[in-house]
Order: structure tokens, then sequence, then C-alpha cells
């Protein structure tokens, strides 16, 4: 039931449990100004509570916000006073303050398709696949079943080899790897349709297979001045600066996955033995990392001076309340953006700059100490040493001494 508070007094409690929950005084300063705003908008409308309709208005009117924000994405300009805006409504219905994360709307299954794809769905979580990997392959498969849709096909029993062949025919805009990961999502359930009897004919086998060689794009890499000169510009003396740092050591001094920096866990540390212990959230495999003195210093460092108190029991957690674990599709991309702009680091269009191209630089600079690819592997996490082979094309001298000598073969 809805808390009918004035605005005035419902304005006030907001701010203050936004101070209890530690928002910073910022932020705080930013709402009370919109809120100053909102009650005279009120006034001027003869409004005494607040209401839904009341905000889309001052909304519209104050910042040509005419959106569905329950719906659609936020707009940039206006993300910020529409999250405002929604905290008045929540803590008049709630009496709290909702973490809000507005999302896309959620892809709607047709009915005649949806309980065979809830039982896709189901075995590929028997499978255990990772949940990253399951969203994308089933967001992949959602197309064909658009184009199924539009088809008039009420069943996936009535789905024939000629439709899997026109359907093909829209992929082929699509990158080579796109269309090679397409169709290996249509081959894969396909089989899956068949061996739960959802069709009578294995139509995997009418999926074409796509003909290439086993050719990854070279890994952007950053030179080691540059990563020295990154890790220099963090303001160590700042909270925030003393957790990205320490996040930034573990993957450019240990190569560790972006997930497994997220997932990492207070009890994964093991100081008596300086060994960090986890179950690789891609792999699955248990992995050992030695901490590094100046990781293990960093680590120390956050933990005693810059880690908010919390019941978390992961390491690193947001810096902001509520003070969490980061969210599961976060990759920490804006920190290491952060400090290569801080450090004056040209960044061209074609070279990717994520925390995965830590990796590829630790991966190269080990290559060029003569490091063998089983070790480099071990170190990466890689299952086999194909992947870690790609990083032969990032060190011109280890090709050359791939490289045959035409002298030696006339």
């Amino acid at each position: 039931m809805e808390r009918k508070l004035p605005l005035v007094e419902l304005t006030t409690n907001v701010l203050i449990e936004l101070k209890r929950l530690n928002y910073a005084d910022n932020t705080i300063n930013s709402y009370r100004r919109l809120f100053k705003r909102m009650t005279v908008f009120a006034a001027e409308k003869d409004e005494t509570y607040f209401s839904e309709n009341l905000g889309n208005d001052f909304l519209k009117e104050k910042y040509n916000c005419t959106i569905n924000y329950y719906e659609e994405a936020m707009p940039k300009n206006v993300k910020h006073a529409i999250r405002m805006i929604r905290v008045l409504g929540d803590y008049q219905i709630h009496g709290v303050i909702i973490r809000r994360i507005v999302k896309k709307p959620q892809y709607v299954k047709p009915l005649q398709f949806e309980a065979v794809l809830n039982a896709y769905e189901k075995e590929c979580e028997l499978n255990d696949y990772s949940k990253r990997g399951m969203r994308t392959r089933v967001q992949r498969l959602f197309f064909f079943i658009d184009y199924l849709n539009l088809r008039k096909v009420q069943a996936v029993g009535d789905v024939s080899a000629d439709m899997i062949s026109d359907y093909v025919k829209t992929i082929f805009p699509h990158h080579e790897k796109s269309i090679a990961s397409i169709l290996t999502t249509l081959r894969v359930f396909l089989k899956f349709l068949y061996l739960n009897n959802y069709t009578e004919k294995d139509l995997s086998i009418n999926v074409p297979k796509q003909n290439k060689y086993y050719y990854p794009s070279i890994p952007s890499i950053w030179r080691s001045e540059e990563v020295r000169c990154m890790l220099e510009c963090i303001d160590r003396g700042n909270p925030t600066g003393k957790r990205d740092y320490a996040i930034l050591l573990l993957v450019a001094r240990l190569g560790v996955r972006v997930g497994d920096v997220k997932k990492l866990k207070l009890s994964d540390l093991n100081w008596n033995t300086k060994l960090i212990i986890i179950t690789q959230e891609k792999t699955k495999t248990t992995t050992t990392y030695p901490i590094l003195n100046d990781i293990g210093w960093a680590i120390i460092d956050y933990l005693k001076n810059a880690r908010p108190i919390s019941n978390s029991p992961y390491v690193f957690i947001r810096m902001h309340a509520p003070y969490e674990s980061f969210g599961k599709d976060a990759n920490l991309y804006n920190i290491i953006t952060k400090y290569t702009r801080l450090a004056g680091i040209p960044i061209t269009k074609e070279k990717r700059h994520g925390l995965h191209s830590l990796r590829h630089s630790l991966a190269s600079g080990l290559l060029e100490q003569g490091t063998p690819l089983p070790i480099i592997s071990e170190i990466l996490g890689h299952l086999n040493s194909k992947s870690t082979s790609i990083y032969l094309q990032t060190s011109i001298e280890r090709l050359r001494l791939c490289a045959i000598d035409p002298e030696d073969i006339l």
C-alpha cells in the first residue's frame, strides 16, 4: 500500500535515507537540487503529493523526456533525473530506496515455441554452460525462432530443410566468425530437437558447414612502458585508486581473467602459503597463482585502508553504496579506460583496450623472454596450447625463429 506523504516530507525522508546509505555528498546534493525544482513544479501545478503522472510531467516539461523508462534505455542526458524521480516513486510505495537497473524488454517467446525453448534452456543449464555463453547462444537462436514465426510455422516438427537453407541465406552479411557461431548454435538446437523426439528427422545435418581455417585475430597488446605508465598514474592515496591498482596488477602481472577477478573471494587468499587458489569461471579448472610482493601489498593496502565495510565475501566490491560485488555483466572496462586517459596513452580505433588486452600483453612479454608455450598456456589458464599459439603473431623475433631459410631448401 502506498505511503502517502506530502512531497516536501517525502523528499526530506529520501535525503535522510541516502545519507544513511552512505551515498556521496555530491550525489545527495544533486538529489537535493532536483527535489527543490520538483517541489516548485508541484506547487505550480497545485499538487501536494508525489504521483507517477506528476513525475512524468516534470520530466517531460523540464527535460523533454517522454520515454517509458521501464521498457526503454535511458537517454544519457536525462538518466540521472529519471533515476531521482524513480527513487521518489519507489520510496513512496516501498519506504526504501531500490537499486534499479533498467534493461531492455525481455524477449517474448512465440507461444508455439515457448515450451521447446524452455526445455532447451534447461538442457543448456544441465550441460553446465556458463551464464554468459548460454545467454549469447540463446540470443542467436531467437533470430531463427523469429524467422520461423514470420513464416507462420506452428511447431518445430514443421521445420523443413528448405526453411533452414532459406534462413542460412539471410546470415551471409554477417562477419564469418558470427556466421560460424550462428551455424553452430542452429546445428546444436536442431540436434536437441531430434534427440528429444520433437522432430522425426535429424535436421542438423542440413545446416551447412563453414569451411575455414583456424586464424584468430592478432591480439592487441600494450608495450611494457605503457603498462608501467598507466599503473604509475593511479592515485593510490584514493580508496578507489587502491582498489583499481590491485585489480590491474592481478591482470597485468598474473593474467587473471576479469570474471575471476570479480569472483575472487577473501577465502581464496592464502597468506600463509602466499597463494591464490580459485576455480576459473570460464574453464571450471582449479588454478593457483602466486601472491607476488607488489600484488600482495596492493591487496593488503586496499583491504586495510580502502575497502568499504561490507558483509560481501568478495575481495573487490563497489566503492559506492550499496557496497556489494560487481554486476554479473560488468567487464570493468571503465577502470582501464580511466587510467589510459590519465596516462595520455594514445588509443587507435582498431586497437582493443579492455582489461583482457593486459592478458595479451603478459603472454607476449613472456614469449619474448623465451617462455615455452605450454607454460604460458598454464599461466593464462588455457585448456590447450592452441589458444596460446596466437601470441606467436605478436612477436616478430619468435616468428623469425620459425622462418625457413630459402638457401637451406635450395
